[in-house]
């Protein structure tokens, strides 16, 4: 979660100093928000994070495309599936 009161920062104020504040968002565990002009322009998150958020998102988007499946009628019984990966076993 963000804390507003220390994790959003001017660019201006980044390209000073992204070290500390490089340093202080893997400290903390939290992203930064850039601003320009006072408006939030990017998000930076450490990599690890940005690993985790990538792979829910693609869970979700998978998930999505079995439901748009399975209302189209695409797709197999459960059972069907289940009985397939008992007799790989």
């Amino acid at each position: 979660m963000i804390d507003v009161t220390q994790d959003i920062h001017s660019m201006t104020t980044f390209k000073r100093n992204s070290s500390g504040l490089m340093k202080r968002m893997k400290k903390t565990g939290r992203p930064l928000v850039l601003t320009v002009n006072g408006k939030a322009a990017a998000v930076v998150v450490d990599a690890a994070a940005y690993q985790e958020v990538a792979q829910q998102l693609d869970t979700l988007s998978s998930i999505r495309r079995g439901l748009a499946q399975a209302r189209k009628g695409v797709g197999r019984p459960v059972d069907e599936v289940f009985d397939e990966l008992e007799h790989l076993a």
